[in-house]
């Protein structure tokens, strides 16, 4: 089955929610106003659609100049390591360009990943971790 990958300016809560529990990312699903905040002020989304099912999605922020932090990478469970993810990175490279830099965090569990598609890991970086 062929993957749809689409630059969007909204995407509907309850399927991005659904999207976001299948995937297992840890994001606040039970705060939907959260959620819809979330996806509101993002000015990058792109989407995966496979028959016209929301199976993937890149929030991003960025100046489309400079740099794009990509905010969350998800591709549902029952379709990961089918190349979801790497294409939905690549679309926010050909779309932001070859002058911006990528940047993200990374959960736990895919800190392998990310060097496989070309990422590389920085020791440079600082939070002030949510108190919420």
């Amino acid at each position: 089955m062929s993957v749809a990958f689409s630059v969007v300016t909204e995407v509907q809560l309850d399927e991005a929610i659904a999207l976001y529990v299948a995937s297992g990312i840890n994001r606040p699903t039970h705060q939907p106003e959260r959620m819809q905040g979330m996806l509101k002020h993002a000015n990058l989304i792109i989407t995966a659609r496979q028959d016209n099912q929301l199976v993937g999605l890149a929030r991003c922020l960025t100046d489309y100049n400079f740099v794009v932090y990509i905010a969350d990478l998800l591709v549902d469970k029952a379709c990961q390591q089918q190349g979801i993810g790497a294409r939905l990175l690549a679309e926010v490279q050909r779309v932001t360009g070859p002058q911006v830099q990528q940047l993200l965090l990374s959960a736990p569990s895919a800190m392998e990943y990310y060097p496989k598609v070309g990422f590389s890991p920085l020791n440079n970086a600082f939070a002030i971790a949510r108190k919420e």
